[in-house]
């Protein structure tokens, strides 16, 4: 979409842009993740930020955001843009409008939601190189406080005013990018259990701890999978498979994710096993021991294929990325994406 085409959605507070040749469309040069500061290059004073906030996150503060925004950039003289959609279905016209503006004028791209939004927003953002920034705007961000990002909305503003870009990695399931994890059978049940108890009793981490227990304490089913991990076949029953890419979630469990260069994926699967017993693994996951449970088996990948076997062999299987669900077709390969998503973090 070209810069001058009309706006399908909201757009606050952006300034006439210098010409395209200006700016660079991505950073000049991306250097390899090696934890340094020192070497991750600043993002241009000069560059715009094109801001794209869900509405519906869970802590949405539309007002809050743009006077953030508009005050703290305005002041420090960074330029901006802000797209507010109508709904959730407008997320991802917002988000390619916001894509293409970055790239005719040299921006970055930055995310106003929960997780779910910043994979949404990372997964249009990623094959272009294009910097990409988040401002917390949900229950848990997982991804803003992995990376040192302020979960507090001014302070998250201050952080963009003079970033820099770090080359984080980015999973994939079938093509579909998350950031924190991807999952198939009992947690992604957990997900959809979640949406329910929030759709009742509102957002927060107690709902969503509360729709956890009863999960764990609810029917679930045995899913028997060939696992092919880096070239070598397994078979493995087990009621859930839970894919995380989250220092900061895998350290909560207990794990970390594969040493080198921080590249690498870790799978966690646990053994069949009765609703009391699940629910125990939930209390072991919650105080951080979930990896000491000799229940759990967890490998550490660079890829990985996996496809149901008899009984349950189904045309579709639900898989859920970053806390939202969607259907796909067997096998799914779960992979460290080849390219790395240029996160802007405080400086």
């Amino acid at each position: 979409m070209p810069a001058s085409s009309p706006c399908p959605v909201p757009v606050i507070g952006f300034q006439d842009a210098p010409p395209p040749d200006a700016m660079p469309a991505r950073p000049a040069s991306t250097p390899a993740d090696t934890g340094a500061t020192d070497a991750w290059p600043f993002l241009r004073p000069e560059a715009p930020l094109h801001v794209v906030l869900n509405p519906r996150s869970g802590r949405p503060d539309t007002e809050g955001c743009a006077a953030a925004l508009k005050a703290v950039l305005g002041e420090a003289g960074r330029r901006f843009e802000l797209i507010t959609p109508r709904h959730p279905r407008e997320l991802m016209v917002a988000g390619r409008q916001a894509v293409a503006r970055a790239q005719a004028e040299g921006g970055a791209v930055v995310a106003a939601g929960g997780d779910g939004t910043v994979n949404t927003l990372a997964g249009l953002v990623l094959p272009t190189g294009l910097p990409f920034g988040v401002l917390p705007q949900g229950t848990f961000n997982y991804v803003a406080r992995a990376h040192g990002i302020p979960t507090e909305t001014e302070a998250a503003v201050r952080a963009l005013v003079s970033p820099r870009v770090r080359p984080v990695q980015v999973g994939q399931v079938n093509g579909r990018v998350f950031l924190v994890n991807g999952s198939m059978g009992l947690y992604t049940q957990a997900l959809d259990d979640r949406e329910r108890f929030k759709q009742r009793l509102g957002r927060s981490r107690a709902v969503a701890l509360l729709a956890g227990l009863f999960t764990a304490l609810a029917p679930h089913r045995n899913w028997v999978i060939r696992l092919e991990v880096d070239g070598q076949d397994t078979t493995v029953v087990t009621p859930t498979l839970f894919v995380g890419n989250n220092p900061l979630q895998l350290a909560q469990l207990g794990l970390a994710q594969p040493e080198g260069r921080g590249e690498g994926l870790v799978a966690i699967m646990a053994r069949p096993m009765s609703r009391l017993a699940m629910l125990g693994l939930l209390v072991r996951g919650a105080a951080g021991h979930f990896a000491e449970s000799e229940a759990v088996t967890c490998l550490a990948f660079r890829r990985l294929t996996v496809e149901p076997r008899l009984p349950h062999r189904p045309g579709r299987l639900k898989i859920a990325t970053d806390g939202e669900t969607s259907w796909m077709r067997p096998p799914l390969c779960f992979e460290a994406a080849a390219q790395r998503l240029n996160l802007l973090v405080p400086g």
